[in-house]
């Protein structure tokens, strides 16, 4: 299953999209030619182009409406405000990060200029605020989004401070990636709901099934960031240990205590650029010392929590079956 094949996701397209073009609109040109880049609806130029992302977050919001009994046409401003939201995130990280590549193209950073895209982020974050602000009784989700942004705005703070220090634990390592990844997708999961007046029940099982399925993407994600095929996930060969990230493996092979563990520490100590068989060596460290198949074991427990949650949700069974789609997707995506 893809996210581009479920009913929601096709939304995406008629419902959301439209208001997301709508929103961009009542930016300046500027900041309007990079947002629109990074969302992926036209090149550098402004001519048309098809580089859009998963559309997994917007597509869970829609869920999240249709959970609360709502249409997907009542969704729309969360799944709005959270791809925006999103999609801020990742040109801030990118600039962060120093990212060159991003869906097979460019980064916008790359492109626009550091101060550009940084600005582009601002103005997207605004307009995900706007778009709960108007829609009715849109002030309880305006409010939750807020508590999500700052919680991955924490996570991505830890995420940085992490370059600079030898000493992370693996918990340290697993609260960033909640804070940096699940709040945002627990707050796709409820942010529909909220805004149709769906039960508080229902919006804390919700939150809690999308916590433990963002806290399995950014598992998985780490995963792919040492061994996803370039082809698919758009980033070079090991570019997380190209890097020196300390992800979710990198951080339990070396606290591991095993002999291989401490040899990859030793190879992050380098001050040089690691080599490409640098690169080879310390991938292959990581699964000696087996951390490799304990994140990939603990992807697929946290998808399990998932399920269990969305177990004690009365939901209409279309609903359910796509969140369980979607649940599946999460730990057996390539990219």
């Amino acid at each position: 299953m893809t996210i581009a094949r479920s009913r929601s996701a096709d939304q995406i397209q008629t419902h959301v999209e439209p208001g997301i073009r709508a929103l961009l609109d009542r930016l300046d040109p500027g900041n309007r030619l990079v947002a629109g880049y990074q969302l992926g609806y036209w090149d550098a130029d402004g001519s048309p182009a098809d580089c859009r992302g998963k559309g997994l977050r917007p597509t869970l919001a829609l869920l999240s409406a249709g959970a609360a009994g709502a249409t997907p046409e009542a969704g729309v401003p969360a799944a709005a405000a959270v791809e925006l939201a999103h999609n801020f995130s990742l040109l801030h990280d990118d600039v962060m990060d120093g990212d060159t590549e991003r869906r097979h193209r460019p980064t916008a950073w790359t492109v626009f200029g550091v101060g550009a895209a940084i600005l582009a982020g601002d103005a997207l974050i605004g307009l995900a605020h706007e778009a709960l602000a108007e829609a009715p009784g849109g002030g309880p989700a305006a409010h939750r989004l807020a508590l999500d942004v700052r919680a991955l705005v924490a996570g991505q703070a830890a995420d940085l401070s992490f370059e600079r220090r030898d000493d992370v634990t693996l918990g340290e390592c697993l609260q960033m990636a909640g804070d940096k990844t699940a709040a945002l997708l627990a707050c796709s999961c409820a942010l529909g709901a909220i805004l149709c007046e769906g039960s508080p029940a229902l919006v804390d099982g919700l939150s809690r099934f999308g916590w433990h399925l963002g806290l399995a993407f950014q598992l998985v994600d780490d995963l792919l960031g040492i061994w996803g095929d370039p082809q698919r996930t758009g980033k070079p060969v090991g570019s997380d240990l190209r890097a020196r990230k300390r992800s979710i493996p990198v951080v339990r092979a070396v606290t591991s205590g095993d002999p291989n563990g401490r040899k990859l520490a030793e190879l992050y100590r380098s001050p040089e650029p690691l080599t490409d068989d640098e690169v080879a060596r310390a991938s292959a460290l990581i699964e000696a010392t087996g951390a490799r198949e304990g994140t990939e074991r603990q992807a697929g427990q946290e998808v399990e929590r998932a399920r269990d949650e969305l177990d004690a949700l009365d939901l209409p069974a279309e609903v359910r079956a796509e969140f369980l789609d979607i649940a599946t997707f999460i730990t057996g995506r390539d990219h």
